[in-house]
């Protein structure tokens, strides 16, 4: 799977790579992935999706996107995903849906019962984004340990995460849990009882003999590719209170599982979230080059597909940001566009054209 993608394109950029190191050899801040946002997300169902577009045409478009299951965009060489998850330590905030009585004659939800589980919870938008792929963290987690046991020697993985607790403006919305630094304990713990402390790369695995994260990072301490096989790195995309509960007690994130999404210039500084290539292309490039790994998106709200523009996806390449992602890695199913993202080769990930 993977490897058949790597191998190809070894095969098709032999010009390009002449010179430099072979791509097992490279830090893995060296490379260039494409991956999908959302990546959990399900259609709206048709009959609340139609009330949804009633009371908001401009909204509903932004929302007006699925994707295939983690396994499968994996099996397709995407090597970034996102998962959104909303805490749940009672179990059941999210398991009746209200959008599921404003609109009467969907499809089930939730056959199986899961929502009433304790424990983290994926879906988009309370009450009427909440279709998902895998409806509980442990669920996601749990398809990824199964799809990297097949694919032992898989390149390494990276996740982005939100950790949704914003209320909705209306007040008849569900109001979800606050994230504290005792939940982000339990993600913590999720993770390691999921995938297993040994398929990870954590913040110690960086930091090394290095006084803070940001060092390690300006020293050049990212593993190699090679060492990454079969492994997942997890970024914390969030800032402000939340970025610092998941910090709090843990300077340089030590002991922490996930990355955070940190300002370049603070001991926490190794991965970091821009989402306009346009704007920020030659700040990402100068990141890039000093060692930080960025992420960046080709396309958002549905509106780049629409008008078929590849501009910011162009924008994207050229920053040399190290991942970027797309809602479109296949064309829509739910318009009519050619727009479809992936580097030249029609591969999901190469050596980052920086540091040929």
């Amino acid at each position: 799977m993977i490897r058949l993608f790597l191998s190809t394109l070894v095969i098709v950029s032999l010009p390009f790579m002449a010179g430099i190191p072979n791509v097992d050899d490279l830090p893995i801040n060296h490379i260039q992935v494409i991956g999908s946002h959302n990546s959990y997300k399900q259609s709206i169902d048709p009959v609340l999706f139609k009330l949804i577009q009633q009371k908001d045409s401009v909204g509903s478009k932004k929302i007006d996107y699925s994707h295939i299951t983690l396994s499968q965009q994996l099996d397709l060489g995407l090597l970034d995903l996102e998962i959104d998850i909303y805490a749940d330590t009672k179990g059941g905030k999210y398991a009746h849906p209200k959008g599921l009585t404003w609109a009467p004659g969907q499809e089930p939800f939730d056959k199986e019962g899961v929502m009433n589980e304790p424990g983290f919870k994926v879906l988009h938008i309370q009450d009427i984004d909440f279709r998902s792929n895998c409806l509980t963290f442990k669920q996601c987690l749990q398809e990824l340990k199964q799809w990297s046991d097949k694919h032992k020697d898989h390149d390494l993985v990276f996740i982005t995460m939100n950790a949704k607790d914003e209320r909705m403006k209306k007040p008849y919305y569900t109001v979800p849990e606050k994230f504290t630094s005792a939940i982000f304990d339990q993600l913590d713990q999720a993770l390691v009882e999921n995938l297993g402390r040994e398929n990870l790369i954590i913040p110690d695995d960086v930091r090394g003999k290095y006084k803070t994260l940001q060092s390690a990072v300006l020293h050049g301490n990212w593993p190699k590719v090679k060492q990454a096989k079969g492994k997942f790195i997890f970024v914390l995309d969030e800032v402000g209170k939340k970025r610092a509960a998941y910090i709090a007690g843990h300077p340089s994130l030590k002991k922490r599982i996930l990355f955070t999404d940190s300002e370049p210039g603070t001991p926490e500084a190794a991965i970091h979230i821009m989402n306009n290539p346009k704007k920020d292309l030659s700040k990402i490039k100068a990141l890039v080059k000093k060692g930080y790994i960025i992420r960046t998106r080709a396309d958002s709200d549905t509106e780049e597909a629409r008008e078929n523009d590849k501009s910011t996806f162009e924008a994207a390449m050229a920053s040399d940001a190290q991942i970027i992602t797309t809602d479109y890695y296949q064309k829509s199913t739910h318009f009519k566009s050619d727009y479809v993202v992936s580097f030249a080769d029609g591969t999901y990930f190469r050596p980052n054209p920086l540091f040929k």
